[in-house]
């Protein structure tokens, strides 16, 4: 960071510590013999106060395992709520054909 504070170095310890204390934590795999690809899709509209972005996200599940998963700020900037909606699903559907 080009302009760091004390807010910022503030910032870095709780992560850090937050870390320490999650160490033992991880995802559960067990086994399934469900083949079935799924998967949920979701945004939030203008996330960004800035730039006028959507965060678009998507989860994808093979059975009960989670394998894909994304969330980032989007390309472009709609003007409703339901144009991020529909965004989210055409990358989360992007990644299911894909897969």
């Amino acid at each position: 960071m080009q302009a760091s504070t004390d807010f910022h170095w503030a910032a870095v310890i709780c992560i850090i510590c937050h870390l320490q204390g999650t160490t033992s934590y991880g995802l559960q795999i067990i086994h399934s013999s469900s083949f079935t690809l799924h998967g949920f899709t979701d945004a939030d509209w203008v996330g960004s106060i800035d730039d006028r972005k959507s965060t678009g996200s998507y989860l994808l599940f093979f059975g009960q395992k989670p394998i894909s998963w994304k969330s980032n700020k989007q390309l472009t900037v709609v003007r409703s709520f339901i144009g991020a909606e529909y965004k989210a699903l055409e990358n989360g559907t992007t990644e299911v054909i894909w897969l």
